[in-house]
């Protein structure tokens, strides 16, 4: 008998019981949540940098919708990169 055939580590689960996949899937989940706190955090320092000229307690309407345009422009931008960068060539 081959003495790795009996290892608890091998195959499709570790020592702890966690399955590869599960692990795979965790770790896809975490890079997708950072990936999503990373953008958030990005587009809304430049669009604030952009909007927002006069900080105050509140946003004015004109800061808001320019805020909201600055954001959906990235959504979108990022939509399009995201299309063009994982669409299979034809």
């Amino acid at each position: 008998m081959d003495s790795f055939s009996s290892s608890p580590s091998m195959g499709s689960s570790s020592s702890s019981g966690v399955s590869t996949e599960a692990l795979m899937d965790q770790i896809k989940t975490q890079l997708a949540q950072a990936y999503a706190q990373e953008f958030l955090e990005t587009v809304g320092n430049k669009c604030f940098a952009k909007c927002v000229t006069k900080p105050g307690t509140s946003l004015s309407g004109s800061e808001s919708s320019c805020i909201s345009r600055c954001v959906d422009r990235y959504i979108e931008a990022t939509g399009i990169i995201g299309r063009a960068l994982f669409s299979s060539p034809r």
